[in-house]
């Protein structure tokens, strides 16, 4: 019962972290229907940034400097590559992301090497206990700092200009201009936020339990692409579900593998693929996605 409680726990916490990928998914989906594939490199710069600052500036300060890496960075992507374009098809930008991501990603590898780096956050290898259970700090920070972003999005869009601008731009962006909404200052502030909370989920997901960052990092942080897919690309709160699901589905199924010998070592690593394999089958358009309604 222990090992369950602390798996649970890990994995809600997990969850947490892949919510926070997820929204940003979610919310350069909504601003523009573009499926954001450079996402993980996003991520990776941020994480990157922050391990090769943190020994000069401290902590803090590093990780400062690595939120507006990666938001500075998602704000070029928009600016450069899909704002010049503008009127072109969705499809389209998506595809051109994957090239992004490919460029990203490769830079970032080499200049990461084989190394491995600690980000020098203050939870370190701590933990919380409760009983017979132990839970890392880490782990409880990502719940709490991850549960206090998503409730301040959740707030933004609801209560602020900008929210319901990016609303009415989701739901007709054609009318929404017609009303005056400046689309290209609704994606710009979408781009700047997903790059934000990458690099602060980033920040989270290599410290301990796991060893730091290293190359394979950003490919990592795509096991919360299967989370927004399964609440919905266009539902920030399906993202939180999604994230903590395939948490919890990812982590229960590690812990338990040499109790499950018929999946194979490392099915967990497989298992968010599964889960939205199995959910795209049944609900094509997520738990909480809006289903496309055709006229014929």
């Amino acid at each position: 019962m222990t090992k369950f409680i602390e798996l649970f726990a890990s994995g809600i916490s997990l969850g947490f972290i892949y919510a926070l990928i997820a929204v940003g998914f979610v919310i350069v989906f909504k601003a523009m229907e573009v499926v954001n594939f450079a996402h993980g490199s996003l991520l990776l710069l941020g994480g990157y940034t922050v391990a090769r600052l943190s020994d000069r500036l401290g902590f803090v300060l590093a990780a400062v400097a690595g939120i507006v890496a990666s938001a500075l960075a998602a704000l070029l992507i928009e600016r450069v590559l899909l704002r010049t374009n503008r009127g072109a098809d969705p499809t389209a930008f998506s595809i051109m992301m994957i090239g992004v991501d490919i460029v990203m990603f490769t830079e970032l590898t080499r200049r990461i090497g084989s190394n491995v780096f600690g980000l020098g956050d203050p939870w370190g290898s701590k933990l919380v206990h409760a009983g017979s259970v132990s839970v890392p700090q880490t782990r409880v920070a990502a719940i709490v700092i991850g549960l206090l972003l998503i409730s301040a999005f959740f707030a933004v869009t609801k209560f602020t200009s900008w929210g319901v601008a990016m609303r009415a731009s989701a739901e007709d962006g054609e009318a929404a201009a017609l009303m005056g909404i400046r689309r290209w200052r609704v994606s710009a502030i979408a781009w700047v936020i997903a790059g934000a909370l990458a690099a602060i989920a980033g920040i989270f997901l290599v410290s301990f339990p796991t060893p730091g960052l290293d190359n394979s990092t950003g490919l990592d942080a795509l096991k919360a692409f299967p989370a927004a897919i399964l609440g919905g690309l266009d539902s920030t709160s399906g993202a939180l579900v999604g994230g903590i699901a395939i948490g919890l589905a990812e982590t229960l199924t590690s812990g338990y593998e040499n109790s499950l010998p018929f999946l194979g070592r490392g099915f967990g690593s497989i298992m968010p693929y599964v889960i939205m394999i199995a959910v795209l089958l049944w609900r094509p358009s997520g738990l909480f996605g809006t289903k496309a309604v055709a006229r014929v």
